[in-house]
């Protein structure tokens, strides 16, 4: 099993592209061979994985996960293409819908009838990255190439497309277009909806179980207060998800109250216990998201990982 990281750049920093690679870096030699970045509207997470990929050889880098809202898909595949080039060929492209209140205010746009869009989006990516070319006319994407210049970058390897699906209509289509989901759920939920869902709608278009990534907010604390003070870490950065719709349909597939409570927060033992469940409800890949900044509590996120991928592979 794949035990991947969320690296979360200081913002604040003078060269943020330096400390996001500072971070890789300590991932990779703490034996880390996965990191992952979230997209935000400050930082583009296609670009920095594609540096990170070729300042740090030898990691794996994907994005988790870049909203398909507003850029058009030949745009972004133009920019996977070139993550994947410099990364040589270890760059995962994650998706996601994004949250619509929020696409609303930043953007101006509807995020209306989300599993066609993110239908037609996987069709025109998969058609760039597997035949070089597309023509493609939808009900909210058209895609067409104009021959007078490359859709596709020919020395670029296929990534794998990857979506943050939560929901049954999403999980059908990427069951059947993607290659796996990166959805933010419990283990109850990855056993008993996202993993039976998305396979089924894999296998009766004849395609492989896809992967599922079980995405887990971690802090490995050596007491109880340094527990203590990582829950208010989490209540104070991961509340928010609580207004959001699907999480909220999360929560009350998972029998919580808050997405905090997914959270795994203890002694790496412990930790590694709660990243258990999740292997035994289906996961077939982990990517722990640091809930604490400091150098040292990163340090410890990314050995856990580093061990659990090598005691479960």
């Amino acid at each position: 099993m794949a035990t991947g990281v969320l690296l979360t750049p200081n913002r604040s920093a003078q060269h943020v592209v330096d400390d996001a690679v500072a971070q890789a870096a300590l991932a990779y030699e703490a034996g880390v061979r996965q990191v992952w970045l979230g997209q935000q509207l400050d930082l583009d997470a296609i670009a920095v994985a594609g540096m990170i990929g070729a300042m740090v050889p030898g990691l794996g880098v994907g994005t988790s996960v870049v909203p398909i809202n507003p850029r058009h898909p030949l745009i972004l595949a133009a920019a996977a293409q070139t993550a994947q080039s410099a990364a040589h060929g270890r760059f995962s492209l994650g998706l996601g819908l994004g949250v619509a209140v929020l696409e609303g205010l930043a953007f101006g746009i509807s995020t209306s009838q989300a599993a066609q869009r993110l239908r037609e989006y996987l069709t025109v990516l998969r058609a760039v990255r597997d035949i070089g070319t597309v023509e493609f006319r939808g009900t909210h994407i058209t895609a067409v190439d104009p021959h007078v210049m490359p859709v596709a970058l020919p020395s670029a390897a296929p990534y794998p497309l990857y979506v943050a699906a939560m929901g049954p209509q999403t999980l059908q289509v990427t069951g059947e277009l993607a290659d796996g989901t990166l959805p933010y759920a419990g283990p109850r939920t990855l056993e008993e909806f996202v993993v039976p869902t998305i396979g089924k709608a894999a296998a009766d278009v004849g395609r492989p179980a896809p992967r599922v990534f079980g995405l887990v907010s971690v802090a490995v604390t050596d007491g109880s207060e340094g527990a203590d003070a990582a829950r208010a870490v989490a209540v104070e950065t991961m509340a928010i998800y609580d207004q959001v719709p699907s999480y909220q349909r999360v929560n009350a597939r998972e029998g919580v109250d808050s997405v905090v409570d997914l959270a795994l927060i203890g002694t790496a033992e412990d930790v590694a216990r709660g990243l258990a469940r999740y292997v035994d409800a289906g996961a077939t890949d982990l990517v722990l998201m640091p809930l604490l900044s400091g150098h040292e509590e990163r340090r410890r996120v990314y050995e856990l990982a580093a061990g659990f991928s090598a005691i479960t592979s």
